[in-house]
């Protein structure tokens, strides 16, 4: 089924359909995070922030805050693993910043499935195999996720963003969401080397001067 009305005909109507139902069913818990968060970070308790979308359409993707504003004497942000609190680890190993994203869904910026969003800097720096993932709607969750997550590089990662755009099927989309619920339960690939977050993807002619020097 072509992409278009696999969309129009299955996956938005479901999105929407199993999105206001996450959303009423775990109100309870997203109200107590919200509360958390609060007390533990203070305001904002969501976390805001422009990303490229379907077609690289500008969307504000809505998460739980995990960090704090600390900043160094140059007044600048620290860095992510110098912001990044206990409880704000614990957010992320249980993927509950995420949910907020279900409003996303509900207003059709994001879909269940699909290349996860990412920064509006990386689009200049995707080869034009990589900016495929654009194609379709982006997801809260995909195929990279459930491959390894943020144990992936880079490469492997866009790689696999690249296979679910060629790939979509009702039952691919089903199977990524099953392997979800698994990842999420064991809390695997949360942490890429060590680190708090994900390396900035800095663009294929870094990595080819990388994989030169090793």
């Amino acid at each position: 089924m072509p992409y278009g009305l696999y969309e129009a005909a299955v996956k938005r109507p479901l999105d929407i359909l199993c999105a206001g139902t996450a959303l009423f069913l775990f109100s309870p818990v997203m109200t107590m995070t919200a509360f958390l968060v609060k007390r533990e970070l203070g305001f904002p308790i969501l976390f805001k922030q422009k990303r490229p979308g379907w077609n690289e359409k500008e969307f504000t993707i809505y998460k739980f805050r995990t960090m704090t504003e600390k900043c160094g004497e140059d007044g600048k942000l620290m860095s992510d693993e110098e912001r990044m609190t206990e409880f704000g680890k614990v957010l992320r190993s249980t993927s509950l910043d995420e949910l907020p994203e279900l409003i996303n869904i509900i207003k059709g910026d994001m879909s269940l499935v699909g290349p996860r969003p990412l920064l509006m800097e990386y689009l200049p720096r995707y080869s034009e195999r990589q900016s495929r993932r654009h194609e379709v709607r982006p997801g809260l969750t995909g195929l990279a996720q459930v491959s390894g997550r943020n144990e992936l590089s880079w490469e492997k990662k866009l790689e696999e963003d690249v296979r679910y755009v060629e790939k979509i099927t009702f039952w691919g989309d089903v199977r990524i969401l099953c392997k979800t619920i698994g990842i999420v339960l064991s809390r695997k690939g949360i942490h890429a080397d060590g680190s708090a977050t994900m390396e900035p993807f800095m663009g294929n002619k870094e990595m080819e001067e990388r994989e030169n020097k090793e």
